[in-house]
């Protein structure tokens, strides 16, 4: 495997198989990070735009139906969705650009390892909480960019057309450390394809909490959090082994 030219390298012949692992343990590290980072980030966002869509509804038809319909928030995944799936082409086409000269080869090989590190310090602090003031800063974001999104959020009208769309591809670019990692493994992909293909899989893995908090409210989003924190290490751990196997297997390759 000399470089990991999208998900076509990853998943043939020369990729021994390792695209679908990938896009399964992104899509499960979305699930995870959901739970112990998504849901307390946009939780609120997620609430505020549930209780808007139920006030707009005539108690004539307000059923069920029509809050389940409010609480799935379609437009604002598909926002969400939209800013993963462009981050990992626009990072994934820059890391093909920039594996030449002394780096060709290794880039891959780097960027993988990075998000093995960031997976497994996020498996090691759930682990071991006693080691969290030594292990890396894993949300650390340039100073006021979570303050900027957020202010940007505010200023987007979500009762517009297109309003809810708007707010999830703008809370797409919230920093978070499970974002970071799944990044680096987008821009080892060494293709806009496979890098897209690999942040829609994590932001999908996102989803379920996040609509699960919208649908049935912040003490399910909990409960589901509860259960879902037990594997979360395991997920992260699993991830970490994956994307170091794969760095190996690149860094032997170059060799």
């Amino acid at each position: 495997m000399h470089h990991l030219a999208g998900l076509d390298a990853l998943c043939g012949a020369n990729g021994g198989g390792y695209g679908l692992a990938l896009l399964v343990g992104l899509l499960a590290a979305g699930a995870a990070g959901s739970v112990l980072h998504c849901a307390a980030m946009c939780g609120p966002f997620v609430l505020g735009q549930v209780s808007d869509r139920l006030a707009r509804i005539p108690p004539e038809r307000l059923c069920e139906v029509a809050r389940l319909r409010s609480g799935l928030l379609l437009p604002y995944h598909a926002g969400r969705l939209f800013t993963y799936t462009a981050l990992g082409a626009s990072v994934a086409a820059a890391g093909a650009v920039s594996n030449v000269g002394i780096l060709r080869g290794t880039l891959p090989a780097v960027l993988l390892l990075f998000g093995a590190l960031l997976f497994f310090c996020h498996a090691l602090a759930r682990l071991a909480p006693r080691l969290g003031p030594v292990l890396p800063v894993l949300e650390h974001a340039p100073p006021g960019w979570a303050l900027g999104v957020r202010r940007l959020a505010r200023g987007i009208d979500r009762n517009r057309r297109g309003g809810g769309f708007l707010l999830g591809a703008a809370l797409g670019f919230l920093p978070c450390g499970f974002l970071y990692a799944a990044i680096a493994v987008a821009a080892a992909t060494g293709g806009a394809i496979g890098g897209a293909l690999a942040m829609l899989a994590f932001g999908l893995g996102t989803v379920p909490g996040l609509v699960i908090v919208g649908v049935a409210g912040q003490a399910a989003g909990r409960r589901w959090g509860r259960a879902v924190a037990v594997a979360a290490p395991l997920i992260m751990l699993g991830n970490a082994a994956l994307l170091g196997v794969m760095a190996w297997h690149s860094l032997a390759a170059v060799a």
